[in-house]
């Protein structure tokens, strides 16, 4: 069959061969007005950009004006940048204009892809996001190609950290805005919790293409964006928790010390149902109502403290304050704090001072956040591994582009050593070798830990790194000796400006580079170093003339020459240290050889001792590699290995593809309701009065009040009438005479809501003359914005309790994601009947001391949060301040120490600790 296949493929193409042709006849019709477009002066060019918005205001289509606007951008950028598409470039911009994603190998031009589209969508005046992976991308491709669209009238902005809301605002209103892909869920969840349309930032969501879209959409899509603000002092129900666990016995709960959980026993469960009955703690009758999810988590994370965690092993009493000790390191961890409430439960134990948690005030996937625009593009250099998923969770087709020119680079096969240091000893050798012969080297390590493990090795064999901290002495050690020099580099993802630099220069003859797998992305690797780059750092002092006209030919000339030997040599070799558990990570790896028809080399170096080797039963192959006598630093290497560790990756990655789908179906459930909230929300702010809606919640609260002390067809001597009094008098602040209304002659439930009502709307209008309407309506709104917000925060915990626990249902044979769908809309509902109600009461009791509008309300204090998947780091911490350790965060032993000494940390505060 599968022969069958090859032929059918011969004669018909595959299906992507398919899409790319069908793209074909477009690009010829962009070719065919390339002659005309060269002629037009440089104001006829820019004006054909209020031509083609006439002609969308007269009702044409994007799809109407398509080929001329590509014509224009591809003339626009050959004049301004010097940079003429390529028809495969074009044909990368059809793809993405299609809203579908665009492999691109490394090196073919993806930054200026992305110009064609992005202009024809703009020109709606609805506003093009491009989304990048680094504060850094953002701002050089919003400057860069942002000449290309200031150049035909179009306004560019840029998102970065750290922006006022005004230059937000600024930012968002232009025609093309660039920004992180943090920046804008940020913006978004920020908008989403103001008072006033007018102090949103973003416009609707239009049209989002998304730079390095695998790393974004799959590889961060495992973690929510959050932002969180301290909780109110809750230190009195921590203390109520903590003090039940000591009367539990061993047939109350179950441990399990290898999974790291616990659980309570049928038993236990009903001694706590009992002990937070006292306590008045518990609603209803049982304790796994949907209302207790709260205290439930809460008493399971107080038993985790209690008999999980040892004192002086898992965490320290230190000044009154519990400190996490790291479990590999041994190490305190000042400034670190257990989630989700568990600190506190041992500062309950430990009787110290409670100190608040953060609560989730708003949050968001990644996922569900890019599926909100109309239309959505990606492209990377390596998708079609995740086809399946991009299909499955955005509807993104990916389609290869092919390369402008032919690939020349050589992909050897896996050489596989016994152990890790075999493994380096081997890499190190033909890092010398490469050295030797003036070939440029990249050698790629997935971790940071590893790439100084292996720096470290080098330094033993005489190499020594390049200082950083000047570019010009970096770029001029690199070229030392006809770079022959033993000097390298560190490239890891913490500096973005660095990277690009060490990026930028890795193609020179003899270069060394060792790098983290991702570092880098974005800037391309080119032989002979970068040309744009030099200047920067060479002429950044020099004014625009003649002798830096005549320095800039000749560093161009450098390079050229730089760039034969460097080919010469082979071109860039890129050494993989090892597999990584996605192939799509290592084709990146190995796609920064070979660009634009460079030659290249590809080669991954294993050891048995690996992780993915170690997880797919190496043991069973070093006792088979004894026995067939393989010396110590010999390899063994065979096509066979290569497709076993290709079918080991592909299992990893279905399971984490199974992963994120299950994560992304509990996501739903809350997206569905955060949807309801935002929109409810923003028709709040955008009505003129919501007198009407608030008067339908009065309403119904006393619907509500009359029904539960009232049973349908009763009599009036069954009626709860005292209870309803006292109702009446808490929640709507009326004090009425309810029970001799019962006394009455025929009277029926009908008539005493009715009497509530005109009691009710008669005290509101009174307010309304008393404060004037205008002024009624504004403190209306005001309260009812303010409760939705702090029950949705409420609804937000609940939520992520109720997630925390609803994993045990699957013992009881019942589906976990059914149950949380339906306890989360019990939950929902319950939260919108608060709404009601605390809104009621609060205008029945709202008394103006002064007769004016009240104050905006202002926000909480909000925090940023978004966990790198790959790290487990909070990318959107606050920065290290090297006098401040509890800014440091975990520093590994033999990171350089954050104080700035120079030392290793344990040398200088590591070894004080």
């Amino acid at each position: 069959m599968a022969g069958l296949g090859a032929l059918a493929r011969k004669i018909f193409g595959s299906a992507n061969d398919r899409k790319v042709k069908a793209f074909r006849a477009t690009v010829e019709a962009v070719n065919a007005l390339e002659p005309d477009f060269v002629k037009l002066t440089d104001d006829q060019l820019k004006a054909k950009t209020d031509e083609f918005r006439q002609k969308l205001a007269a009702g044409a289509s994007l799809d109407d004006i398509l080929v001329p606007a590509f014509a224009t951008v591809r003339e626009a950028s050959r004049r301004v940048l010097g940079q003429r598409h390529y028809d495969v470039q074009l044909i990368g911009g059809l793809v993405l204009n299609s809203g579908q994603i665009a492999e691109m190998r490394t090196g073919e031009g993806k930054t200026l892809v992305a110009t064609a589209p992005v202009y024809l969508n703009a020109l709606s005046g609805k506003g093009v996001h491009v989304v990048t992976v680094n504060d850094y991308l953002a701002s050089r491709d919003s400057d860069w190609m942002g000449r290309v669209y200031r150049f035909l009238g179009l306004t560019t902005g840029c998102i970065t950290h750290g922006l006022s809301d005004e230059q937000r605002r600024d930012a968002y209103a232009a025609d093309v805005t660039y920004g992180t892909n943090n920046e804008f869920g940020f913006d978004y969840l920020r908008d989403n919790m103001k008072h006033d349309r007018a102090a949103m930032v973003q416009r609707p969501h239009h049209f989002a293409i998304v730079d390095e879209v695998d790393s974004i959409l799959v590889d961060e899509a495992r973690t929510p964006l959050i932002i969180s603000g301290p909780l109110e002092d809750r230190s009195e129900f921590y203390n109520t928790i903590d003090a039940f666990i000591p009367r539990l016995t061993e047939d109350d709960y179950e441990l399990d010390e290898k999974q790291r959980s616990t659980s309570f026993t049928e038993a236990g469960n009903e001694k706590l149902e009992g002990l937070l009955a006292e306590a008045g703690l518990l609603k209803g009758t049982s304790l796994y109502d949907v209302e207790n999810v709260a205290v439930v988590h809460h008493l399971q994370q107080a038993l985790k403290a209690h008999k999980l965690f040892q004192r002086d092993k898992d965490y320290i009493v230190r000044n009154g304050e519990v400190v996490i000790i790291d479990e590999f390191t041994g190490r305190m961890m000042p400034g670190r704090r257990f989630s989700e409430g568990l600190h506190q439960a041992l500062e309950a134990r430990e009787k110290v001072r409670i100190q608040p948690e953060n609560q989730t005030l708003a949050s968001i996937t990644f996922q569900n956040y890019f599926r909100m625009y109309e239309k959505l593009a990606g492209m990377t250099g390596t998708a079609s591994t995740e086809a399946d998923e991009f299909v499955d969770i955005y509807g993104l087709e990916v389609v290869e582009i092919p390369t402008n020119l032919p690939v020349k680079r050589i992909d050897e096969d896996d050489e596989v050593y016994r152990t890790v240091q075999e493994k380096f000893n081997a890499i190190v050798k033909l890092i010398d070798e490469c050295k030797e012969r003036g070939q440029p080297i990249l050698v790629g390590t997935t971790s940071i830990e590893k790439s100084e493990f292996l720096a470290g090795l080098l330094q033993q064999h005489g190499y020594k790194p390049v200082d950083l901290s000047d570019p010009k002495a970096f770029v001029e050690a690199q070229q030392k000796d006809g770079g022959k020099a033993k000097v390298f580099t560190v490239l890891n993802a913490r500096y973005h400006e660095q990277e690009a630099l060490i990026i930028s220069q890795a193609g020179l003859p003899g270069a060394v580079t060792i790098a983290t797998n991702m570092a880098g992305r974005g800037t391309d690797i080119q032989l002979g170093g970068n040309a744009e780059m030099r200047f920067a750092i060479e002429l950044a002092d020099m004014p625009e003339g003649a002798e830096r006209t005549a320095r800039e030919a000749a560093i161009r000339a450098e390079i050229e020459e730089l760039k034969q030997k460097a080919l010469a040599a082979g071109g860039l070799c890129v050494v993989g240290t090892e597999r990584h558990e996605s192939r799509r990570i290592d084709n990146q790896l190995r796609g920064r050889s070979g660009r634009q028809g460079d030659p290249g080399l590809s080669k991954f170096f294993l050891s048995l001792q690996d992780d993915l080797m170690r997880i797919f039963g190496s043991e069973r192959m070093d006792g088979m590699l004894r026995k067939l006598g393989l010396e110590e630093g010999e390899a063994i290497v065979h096509p066979w290995i290569n497709k076993a560790l290709e079918k080991a990756q592909q299992k990893v990655e279905a399971r984490n593809f199974d992963i994120r789908k299950n994560l992304l179906k509990f996501d739903d459930v809350m997206n569905d309701q955060r949807k309801v909230v935002f929109e409810q929300r923003l028709d709040l702010m955008d009505a003129s009065h919501i007198q009407e809606a608030v008067a339908d919640m009065r309403h119904d609260v006393i619907e509500d009040l009359v029904s539960r002390h009232i049973p349908e067809r009763a009599y009036p001597e069954q009626w709860d009438t005292e209870g309803l009094q006292l109702e009446v008098r808490t929640i709507l602040n009326l004090d009425l005479p309810v029970k001799e209304w019962a006394a009455e002659e025929g009277i029926a439930d009908e008539e005493v809501k009715d009497r509530l009502r005109k009691a009710a709307d008669n005290v509101m209008a009174a307010k309304a003359a008393r404060y004037s309407p205008d002024i009624m309506r504004q403190v209306e709104k005001a309260i009812l914005l303010q409760v939705l917000d702090g029950l949705w925060r409420e609804h937000l915990a609940n939520l992520d309790h109720l997630r925390s626990v609803v994993g045990f249902r699957g013992y009881a044979q019942r589906d976990p994601l059914q149950e949380y769908k339906t306890e989360a809309f019990t939950l929902f509902e319950t939260m919108l009947a608060q709404l009601r109600q605390i809104t009621t009461a609060q205008l029945m009791r709202v008394e103006l001391v002064q007769e004016q509008a009240p104050p905006a309300p202002t926000l909480p204090e909000m925090h940023a949060h978004h966990i790198d998947a790959t790290t487990g780091e909070d990318e959107m911490a606050d920065p290290v301040d090297p006098e401040n350790p509890e800014t440091w965060g975990k520093v590994s032993r033999n990171d350089p120490c954050p104080c700035g000494s120079g030392k290793k940390f344990k040398h200088c505060h590591g070894a004080l600790v």
